[in-house]
């Protein structure tokens, strides 16, 4: 009887280990997540020589194009980050998370809003942030 009552410990034990692993894994991969968006959004910045493309006044409908390609990316940029950022929040809510200290010392992530709207006005009020999306 002791036998079969060590095996169902050990079996329990293992099967909590097992859990327990994969949601810290889990929460290990949202955080990695949330740093592959960050550095999405802040290489939507880093284009090269866009400030001297910007200096020059031939080829306006060019920069034009750009600059809204550009502000498309900032847009889901801030939207997966903010997906991402969600998730996270969840993951780390739930009560296992919080008893084992899976997190670690990863700060708690914050979202990011900006009003990544093209034009003053319009249909951004109507609830869409890229006018140019609701055609």
């Amino acid at each position: 009887m002791t036998v079969a009552v060590s095996l169902i410990i050990v079996a329990v034990a293992a099967i909590a280990g097992v859990y327990v692993s994969w949601r810290a894994g889990r929460l290990d991969r949202l955080h990695t997540r949330l740093e592959t968006a960050r550095a999405a959004l802040r290489a939507t910045f880093s284009q090269p020589d866009f400030r001297a493309s910007i200096d020059r006044p031939e080829g306006a409908d060019e920069l034009l194009g750009e600059l809204e390609s550009t502000a498309h990316q900032v847009f889901l940029a801030r939207k997966f980050y903010n997906d991402a950022v969600a998730a996270t929040i969840a993951a780390r809510s739930r009560w296992l998370v919080r008893v084992f200290r899976l997190a670690g010392g990863a700060p708690i992530p914050e979202f990011f809003e900006i009003d990544d709207a093209l034009a003053p006005g319009g249909m951004a009020e109507q609830g869409t942030d890229m006018p140019h999306l609701a055609r």
